[in-house]
């Protein structure tokens, strides 16, 4: 028999008052229990969502890199420079697969940079935790309305995350991780470093990588001197630096200088004045342009440097090497070459070279080693300083030299007469003086000033090859190895550099003191730390 007083709360409920009031609290029950399910519901879903989460975060943070390795990631290369003696540029050695690179501090960077830069990268960087979880959202919906990843949402630390870390790949597992790193970096490094790091490692076209490179490229200064338009550009090359070319392509880039700008100002920034006058200022670039001075100096210390510190420290460390150059006397040397070039044209010299050293140190001031370094017609990139050639006259001093260790002085008489030497196997050597005359009896002094050749002969042939050799080996001469030199060594029979002759003759001016070319006084490595001191050299005494 069926009980009235149990109803299903779902069977009709007859009209009446008595009725009414049974639904009630009957209702209520099913409705708090309703909710009271929904909420344990989501709260489990929240925890599982949450373990999951934390667990897709364990997982992917076991395999990723630590963020304490973004210093040492980042800034992959930097260019090493060369100065003369005094920090003017002479060239610039950038990476073969990359571009120039000069680091700069987050002190260094104007204002106007770092908000150009915020407003159009990244308007919540200094607030939001690495990530923007709204732009990320908002991605992540259209990729898959269009079923691919392909939109961006990524924070300036997910940016810097990409170029160091991951590779470019566009896919939901790279993006996870770059969340992650991002966050990880965000919790262990302030903002200024992370943007420090991010303006240092991101690329502005034309070779230049960081900002450093870029205000160099395109305006002609230093970082810390870029005004609001100019800091507008650059800011605009890092969405598309080839499309927004303001060499190539510069209506675009002051199209993309005034989206900046407008961005800038939507963001407090810049007030109305100020975007106006910015979005007026004309294009104000620099023409591009590859520093190179002294070419056949440069080349002589790379090749030093190459074998000091290896490739790879040469074309991506960052060394800052200061030369014993002096700029001004190399364009001198450049410009007096060229002068005489034009004289001796009708005698046919097409080339010259040029040595300048200091005798007190071996410092070499200027270096020229052909006459045009671009010039192919004369092997103008074949460095003639110090490839060997046959050094005529200038040699004869030191068969002299010995002759005085000997006992001999300026004032030895010597005969300047026809004579005859042996030559081994060969018929008897028989020199003669460029005039084709002799003048007698000639002391040593004047024999050297009016050099010459049958008394220079004689002097060798008495004090022996062995002993000239040997003293042409302490002056600084490595050259003369062969065995079987005969008297003509002494008329410039020999093949000898000018590099080692401009030495021999440093000795001299330097009392006697061997004198070592020296092209390098210091060198920084790109912390501005000093790897190698500017010493004074040894001079030992060796006359």
């Amino acid at each position: 028999m069926k009980d009235d007083s149990v109803m299903s709360p779902w069977e009709p409920v007859p009209d009446g008052p008595r009725h009414r009031d049974t639904l009630r609290p009957r209702a209520k029950e099913v409705i708090v229990r309703g909710v009271t399910l929904g909420l344990l519901a989501t709260l489990l879903l929240a925890v599982l969502g949450l373990a999951g989460g934390l667990g897709i975060y364990a997982y992917y943070a076991r395999s990723l890199p630590s963020p304490e390795e973004l210093y040492e990631r980042s800034l992959a290369f930097k260019s090493t420079r060369i100065y003369d003696r005094n920090g003017q540029l002479l060239f610039e050695i950038m990476d073969p697969f990359g571009g120039r690179r000069v680091v700069v501090r987050y002190g260094d960077i104007p204002q106007v940079m770092i908000q150009a830069v915020v407003a159009t990268e990244d308007a919540t960087f200094f607030a939001n935790p690495g990530v923007n979880p709204i732009a990320i959202a908002r991605a992540l919906y259209r990729d898959l309305r269009s079923g691919e990843f392909t939109q961006g949402g990524s924070t300036i630390t997910q940016q810097l995350v990409k170029n160091v870390y991951l590779s470019p790949d566009r896919t939901l597992e790279r993006k996870i991780k770059e969340a992650i790193l991002s966050a990880e970096i965000t919790r262990r490094y302030s903002k200024g470093e992370i943007l420090e790091l991010y303006l240092n490692e991101v690329y502005f076209g034309n070779l230049a990588y960081g900002i450093g490179a870029a205000a160099e490229t395109y305006f002609g200064k230093e970082v810390s001197d870029l005004t609001l338009p100019e800091a507008a550009l650059l800011t605009g090359l890092l969405q598309a630096p080839a499309l927004y070319d303001p060499y190539t392509r510069p209506e675009a880039a002051l199209a993309r200088r005034e989206d900046v700008l407008r961005l800038m100002h939507e963001r407090g920034y810049i007030d109305d004045a100020q975007m106006e006058e910015a979005a007026n200022a004309p294009l104000g670039i620099v023409p591009l342009k590859m520093v190179s001075e002294a070419p056949h100096m440069v080349a002589f210390v790379r090749e030093q440097l190459e074998q000091m510190y290896g490739t790879e420290m040469l074309y991506r460390g960052g060394l800052q090497v200061y030369t014993t150059l002096d700029l001004n006397m190399q364009h001198l040397a450049e410009e007096v070459a060229r002068e005489k070039i034009v004289e001796l044209r009708q005698f046919n010299a097409t080339n010259s070279a040029l040595v300048a050293m200091d005798p007190r140190n071996g410092d070499v001031l200027a270096l020229l080693g052909s006459v045009d370094f671009y010039d192919d017609t004369i092997d103008g990139q074949v460095d003639v300083s110090r490839r060997l050639r046959q050094p005529g006259s200038t040699i004869k001093p030191i068969a002299y030299l010995s002759a005085m260790e000997r006992g001999w002085t300026a004032g030895t008489m010597l005969m300047d007469v026809m004579q005859e030497f042996p030559d081994g196997a060969n018929p008897p050597y028989r020199p003669h003086n460029y005039d084709k005359k002799e003048m007698g009896p000639i002391s040593l002094r004047a024999s050297l000033a009016m050099s010459r050749n049958i008394t220079a002969v004689s002097t060798l042939y008495q004090v022996g090859m062995p002993t000239f050799l040997e003293m042409a080996q302490r002056l600084g001469i490595e050259s003369l190895t062969r065995p079987d030199y005969g008297l003509s060594i002494v008329l410039g029979g020999g093949d000898v550099t000018l590099m080692e002759m401009t030495s021999v003759f440093g000795a001299f001016a330097n009392g006697g003191h061997r004198v070592t070319p020296r092209t390098i006084l210091r060198i920084e490595d790109q912390e501005g730390n000093v790897i190698l001191k500017n010493e004074e050299p040894m001079l030992p005494q060796v006359i």
